[in-house]
């Protein structure tokens, strides 16, 4: 997964990275096109959207953010693609057995969307993209039919961009105290005799469902759509747990645990030898243990694991060389977790495999960690 709201990356810089999975034989790529920093994508019918939200005037991550291209003269930062760059980046992840997954934030992580429409949301904004890394309150108001209709439009387009089966709808970090105070939600509640707001974002989740279902098309979100009940045929990317209780009510499952799958954290203990990163420790040596199957899961139901993820949340970073540097070798250790069964896996082995790994990135001009904390001496200096 590459988050690309945070920090923009052109598609060049997309084709690259796709050229290095398709390397590892790494077959999903999970585009996140939206979030409260940037809206990424063109929507014919709301242009709007990348006129405003594509861009923002400051990069509250606590970075240089000259360090990064993606700026307009005015100074303002961002980026989005257009159809035709999205059609050019489906067609060149195709001819690499590369399948994308497109994922728009929603009903949480929406304030890019809003700072265009704030008339979506429970309290009118204003809303701004001028946001740090965190959780704020950009959400849809799920009581409002004119949120359903502008989010069902949307998503329209991105169907027809997209081929692949799933499209992502986020779900995750939603404040839904928003809704307590909002009339229209309130009402809707009562409407549907609800008695918690995170039944309210179960009925927005179904309700979007249906609409994928009917575009021949199936829902995928994160963990936090199981809250309020799980939509009846959709997936789930497990990233803070879930994973063993959707895969046994029939749900399909893509594991990417917060502890072992999220590339933004730390590759050393030292972290005055490192780039500045979200936090965490990630060594690779734990990538490499990393079991996708759960252990309490009965082989009935494993079927149900598709497989695993890594995930680039990029607050800080905002080149590709720095994300090349997060995700190599990890990547490489993840791809060998994923194509290989847990007997044949072997620390040892691959920790003497990494030079050739190593020589394989130089070749391919990839930016990539070395040191001694990639062997798994945790806590080394470099």
């Amino acid at each position: 997964m590459l988050d690309v709201s945070r920090h923009f990356f052109t598609v060049p810089e997309v084709e690259q990275l796709l050229d290095a999975m398709s390397f590892y034989k790494l077959n999903s790529f999970h585009w996140h096109l939206v979030d409260d920093q940037g809206w990424r994508v063109e929507i014919k019918k709301y242009p709007q959207l990348t006129r405003k939200g594509a861009w923002r005037s400051s990069i509250g991550f606590g970075l240089d953010a000259k360090a990064s291209t993606a700026y307009r003269a005015d100074g303002c930062y961002g980026g989005y693609y257009t159809q035709d760059d999205i059609r050019q980046v489906v067609a060149y992840a195709q001819k690499r057995h590369i399948n994308i997954v497109p994922e728009i934030e929603m009903p949480g992580h929406s304030s890019a969307a809003l700072a265009a429409f704030p008339e979506l949301s429970c309290t009118s904004g204003p809303f701004t993209t001028d946001l740090p890394g965190g959780v704020f309150n950009g959400i849809y108001c799920v009581g409002n039919e004119a949120s359903i209709a502008f989010v069902q439009d949307v998503l329209a387009e991105v169907i027809e961009l997209f081929p692949g089966p799933y499209i992502h709808i986020g779900g995750d970090e939603v404040p839904t105290d928003n809704w307590k105070h909002c009339a229209k939600c309130q009402a809707r509640m009562k409407e549907q005799g609800f008695t918690k707001e995170v039944e309210l974002e179960s009925y927005f989740i179904r309700r979007i469902e249906k609409f994928i279902n009917a575009h021949h098309r199936n829902l995928i979100g994160w963990s936090e759509i199981r809250e309020g009940g799980l939509a009846e045929s959709a997936a789930i990317m497990d990233w803070v747990g879930g994973a063993t209780e959707a895969a046994r009510a029939g749900h399909d499952v893509v594991m990417s645990p917060l502890a072992d799958c999220y590339f933004d954290h730390y590759q050393s203990q030292d972290h005055a030898s490192e780039p500045y990163a979200i936090g965490g420790y990630l060594p690779l040596r734990q990538v490499y243990a990393f079991e996708p199957m759960p252990a309490d899961l009965s082989l009935a139901f494993q079927s149900h694991i598709l497989g695993a993820q890594a995930n680039v949340w990029t607050e800080y970073m905002p080149s590709l060389r720095h994300v090349e540097y997060m995700v190599f070798p990890r990547l490489c250790a993840l791809s060998e977790v994923v194509w290989s069964p847990k007997t044949a896996r072997n620390w040892d082995d691959f920790a003497r495999r990494l030079q050739t790994h190593y020589s394989r990135l130089e070749e391919r001009g990839i930016n990539f960690r070395r040191g001694s904390d990639s062997v798994g001496q945790v806590g080394a200096k470099e």
